[in-house]
């Protein structure tokens, strides 16, 4: 107790120093270097490409990976001082609400994947629900059209936050430390400062249309001209920093109850929505088992439903396994097809099937059977194109995703989670004096009343977050997750085959750019390769083979940013960050 007590009124000076440095609201310091920052470290180049070298680690006691190099800092310095990937999970978790506020934060919610030193496996469904008040038909107008924006902008878009709750249960249940420590660099950070790098100020500049809508959210990322902070400036929040101290001081009831749950009520219905205090109040995680499968011998153990991600990811794999990998050339045609044809009917039978199981029955072990997936690729020409795919029958085989961080320590603890706020910004409501954005996520339900995923009260929206273990011969192997959308189970896929069928570098296995198809017909989309991975470019004459092959003409499209663990042959812990984003991996 005298420690927690010592800690916490450091942190309350701590504070109360930064409010007098910053006055009464957020403000640059461009002469401040925070405790956390990006020092030595430069993710983009003076033209703009993203600097791929430089991001990975390898240590001998604990690994962390996160896309922002601040909060891989503070999940390293909790290890360091003697806390487990558990303690620095959280920690880190907090820490991405600061420093990337615009892909996640203490408004939002996500996933966790566990796996302790023991063996032990958990899944922590912290997303967030549909509020009371919810029904089918609430963003449809009275001819049954769907009100433009009304899932994504404003009060009505957002659900009841799990955030906070998630990340608690985790420290309460599997951590070593105590809420004050693992919460502390994340106050500080808040208080002192983080810099806005390209991203973060690419992130703002698109999101100023939101800012334009709910000015409180201008108040901390805009400057005095009301225009996004440039790149480098070191801004704090204030705000947040209060209300971290809040959760500190309070824990749990502390965010969902008092004086920050009802801020967040009177903020979230001024924009249009419909919470109450009560539900905040009665909010609670959800325990799941994870859903687990076998990729070549190797154990894939990853998210369940209310994730479409963890299932599909085993039916893709499945699938995969069926055939050669190896011996086509990433990102020629005829890899590009298969991996296409593959996509189509797992996205056929994701989007007949998978929903929040409190809901609707869902047949999880007939998807992730390898029956299912050898009917499945009887569908499969390896020389021409289907022009469309329907679902399958996996009830006849059933049996008894944003921002990601991967943490991992030597005894075998394995911590992959994913949480996010939905869009950049999520829906723009900012809570009043609070400082943190509201999500968008009732975006991820269907507006349509008759589908497996459409608006019921307390209910999960669908997700396609993956975050992902990995164990060989029952050894903990690799610990990865991304964001992305509905393309983030697809690209976790092709990471894994890269490495195991391709023997590809993590590092190399993740800068290569990816290949999707998220519909049951053509939509293949492809991404422009980073600079130093020219030699896997989707060229013209890959293109004109694949049309034809009878696909439609591909797409550009932008990925996520992947981050990964592995655990080495001779012990010691290798991690890398992509560097699509402002990631680096720190190790122990």
């Amino acid at each position: 107790m005298k420690s927690t007590r010592k800690i916490t009124l450091i942190l309350g000076a701590v504070l109360a120093i930064g409010l007098l440095i910053y006055g009464c609201g957020p403000k640059a310091a461009q002469s401040l270097v925070p405790a956390y920052s990006l020092a030595g470290f430069t993710p983009a180049d003076a033209d703009g490409n993203r600097v791929v070298t430089g991001r990975d680690a390898t240590a001998a006691n604990a690994m962390v990976s996160a896309s922002r190099y601040e909060a891989s800092q503070v999940g390293a310095e909790i290890m360091a001082k003697g806390g487990t990937a558990i303690d620095a999970a959280v920690a880190m978790g907090f820490a991405m609400g600061v420093v990337e506020p615009f892909t996640n934060g203490i408004g939002g919610g996500g996933f966790a994947n566990i796996r302790t030193a023991s063996g032990e496996t958990i899944f922590v469904d912290f997303r967030e629900v549909a509020p009371m008040k919810a029904h089918a038909r609430m963003y449809l107008d009275e001819s049954g059209k769907v009100i433009p924006q009304a899932t994504s902008v404003g009060g009505l878009a957002s659900g009841i936050p799990g955030d906070v709750a998630g990340l608690l249960y985790i420290l309460e249940n599997y951590g070593t430390m105590s809420r004050q420590e693992v919460m502390a660099p994340a106050i500080r950070m808040a208080t002192e400062g983080f810099e806005i790098t390209k991203y973060a100020n690419q992130a703002i500049t698109d999101s100023l249309n939101l800012s334009n809508l709910f000015p409180e959210m201008g108040k901390v990322y805009l400057d005095k001209d009301g225009l996004p902070w440039e790149a480098g400036t070191i801004i704090n929040n204030p705000y947040l920093a209060k209300t971290l101290q809040i959760i500190s001081d309070k824990g749990v009831d502390g965010f969902y109850k008092g004086e920050v749950a009802q801020a967040m009520v009177d903020s979230v219905n001024k924009a249009g929505g419909i919470f109450t205090y009560e539900e905040l109040a009665n909010y609670k995680p959800l325990i799941y088992q994870p859903v687990k499968g076998t990729y070549r011998g190797y154990e894939i153990i990853s998210s369940p439903p209310p994730s479409s991600g963890g299932s599909i990811l085993l039916e893709i794999l499945n699938m995969l396994e069926l055939y050669d990998v190896s011996k086509l050339a990433v990102n020629s045609p005829e890899y590009i097809h298969l991996w296409t044809e593959v996509y189509k009917i797992a996205y056929a039978d994701r989007a007949k099937y998978m929903a929040d199981t409190q809901f609707s029955e869902v047949p999880l072990g007939g998807i992730a059977s390898k029956d299912f997936a050898k009917q499945r690729a009887k569908l499969i020409d390896l020389k021409k194109a289907a022009p469309d795919v329907t679902f399958g029958d996996p009830w006849a085989f059933e049996n008894d995703d944003t921002t990601h961080f991967s943490i991992a320590d030597k005894d075998g603890n394995m911590v992959a989670i994913t949480k996010t706020i939905n869009y950049y910004f999520g829906s723009g409501v900012m809570v009043e004096g609070y400082g943190f954005m509201m999500n968008n996520e009732m975006d991820d339900f269907s507006t349509d009343p008759e589908s497996v995923n459409h608006v019921e009260p307390g209910k999960t929206p669908l997700s396609s977050m993956t975050p992902t273990l990995v164990l060989k011969d029952g050894k903990p192997f690799m610990v990865l997750g991304t964001p992305g959308g509905t393309r983030i189970f697809a690209s976790v896929a092709q990471t894994l085959s890269r490495v195991i069928d391709h023997k590809m570098s993590l590092n190399e296995a993740i800068g290569v750019p990816k290949i999707w198809n998220t519909a049951n017909v053509d939509r293949i989309s492809y991404e422009v390769p980073m600079k130093g991975f020219e030699k896997y470019t989707v060229t013209p004459e890959t293109i004109a083979k694949l049309i034809e092959m009878g696909h439609a003409e591909p797409t550009t499209a932008a990925s996520g940013a992947l981050q990964a663990i592995m655990y080495l042959e001779d012990g010691t812990l290798y991690g890398t960050a992509d560097p699509r984003q402002d990631g680096k991996a720190v190790g122990n």
